[in-house]
Order: structure tokens, then sequence, then C-alpha cells
């Protein structure tokens, strides 16, 4: 089993950045497709990213491609997401998850979560 814990969250003008972090631990952590979903009060839970266990392959959500960027350090068990460009329907609270399958562009396969770090952003 794998434990996540998020951090980078906050409150950001429109047009802004943010980098999100997500810190793993437990078992080897270059045996999980990693991704980043996010939810907003109301809404369902989106995919918003995804990467291999390699760190070769990626997916992007339709919303946030070309503004967000998805990378992991394996050495130091860390998979990024760099936000740029940030929207108010950006808003929401960002969780990483880790799937443990290879289908890491698959939401379905995601199995471990973290706690979430919530991003703001203001019009």
């Amino acid at each position: 089993q794998v434990q996540l814990v998020e951090s980078g969250g906050g409150l950001v003008q429109a047009g802004g950045s943010l980098r999100l972090s997500c810190v793993a631990s437990g078992r080897t952590f270059s045996s999980y497709g990693m991704g980043w979903f996010r939810q907003a009060p109301g809404k369902e839970r989106e995919f918003v990213a995804g990467i291999s266990r390699s760190g070769s392959g990626t997916y992007y959500a339709t919303s946030v491609k070309g503004r967000f960027t998805i990378s992991r350090n394996n050495a130091r068990t860390t998979v990024t997401l760099q936000m740029n460009s940030l929207q108010p329907e950006d808003t929401a609270a960002y969780l990483c998850a880790a799937e443990p399958y290879g289908t890491y562009h698959e939401s379905s396969s995601f199995a471990y979560w973290g706690q979430g770090t919530q991003v703001t952003v203001s019009s």
C-alpha cells in the first residue's frame, strides 16, 4: 500500500500559477502510475492528469491540456502538477492518487488517495 500527502494549494488570481506536490511513502513508488483528480462542491470528481510509472507517458483532461503539466521524480517519490493560466473554474480540492495496474490513463484504475489540497482561483 502507498500513502500520499499533497501540498501546494492556495489562493491565486485568475491567470496565475500554482505547483502542487504529492509525496508518497510505503511500497515502491515506481510500481504505481500516478494521477491528479479534482472535485468541486456539487460536481463529480474529475480526472485531471495521469503519468506512467516511468514518467514517459502522460494523460490530460481536455479542460487542462496545454495549461497543466504532470511530472514525477521516482528517486524522491514525488509527483507534481504545475498549473498555469488558472481560471476560476479550476477551483476545487485537488487529490493525488496512485494506481497499481499500469493503466494510468484510466480513472477507474486509481485505488489509493491522498487527503487533497484546496485550490481557489479568484476572478
